[in-house]
């Protein structure tokens, strides 16, 4: 999918496992097939999920930020009605594989694209439940000063304070136009807000649909369904 893109063979993730983590030499190691566009997935076991960065880094880099992910992980745990991956472990390069890497549970499920529960009302309130229920976790003094989606990384500490309007993003990849505006209504966005979420929405998709046609077909088509929506919009916003 990207360019000196690492390849990650299962007999290395199973080295890496056993030389590192012996407790888990008796667990099956496979590989997860997945959309996404940043890490290598294996499982471990029934219960762990080992993620391989899959494009070329600095090593020390690469684990602050796995290190940033994981506290932010240990930050929601437990503060919405909804199950997230809990931090497990950080591995280290080895066996081939030249960055560090994690291991988080497994939380079992339907990947949402895959169902496309784009006119699902349920849904929909879930999702702006969810969404809420992170706007309310406290940024402990942290503050965005950075430009973009994200600004400097190691400014937010992973997950910290930026464009409200970033968590409206997966109201365009997921949802049709009546569970759009239930989500909308249960979050109370004002129009600014919302139209944020639309261009941030349609600046995503429009780099999906071009990078992935070949490498990720399934990414790909999720960045088509986004603009077809958006296209298709006829609110005020």
């Amino acid at each position: 999918m990207h360019a000196n893109q690492l390849v990650v063979p299962v007999q290395a993730v199973r080295k890496l496992v056993d030389e590192q983590f012996p407790r888990w030499r008796e667990l099956s190691v496979r590989s997860l097939a997945s959309q996404g566009t940043v890490n290598a997935l294996f499982r471990i076991g029934e219960e762990f999920l080992a993620r391989f960065p899959l494009q070329p880094a600095d090593v020390e880099a690469t684990r602050r930020w796995l290190q940033a992910e994981a506290r932010a992980a240990r930050e929601l745990l437990g503060r919405t009605r909804f199950p997230t991956p809990e931090p497990v472990a950080l591995g280290e390069p080895g066996a081939g594989y030249p960055l560090p890497w994690s291991v988080q549970t497994w939380l079992p499920g339907t990947v949402a694209t895959d169902e496309d529960p784009g006119g699902s009302i349920p849904f929909a309130r879930d999702l702006a439940e969810f969404i809420g229920a992170v706007r309310a976790i406290g940024t402990r003094g942290r503050t965005f000063s950075g430009t973009g989606r994200g600004g400097e990384l190691r400014s937010h500490d992973g997950l910290g304070p930026a464009d409200p309007a970033l968590d409206l993003v997966g109201a365009w990849h997921l949802l049709d136009a009546g569970p759009r505006r239930v989500l909308r209504d249960d979050l109370e966005c004002g129009d600014l807000e919302w139209a944020r979420g639309k261009v941030w929405a349609f600046e995503q998709s429009m780099g999906l649909v071009w990078y992935y046609a070949e490498s990720n077909p399934a990414m790909s088509l999720m960045g088509r369904r986004t603009l077809q929506r958006i296209m298709a919009d006829t609110s005020s916003s």
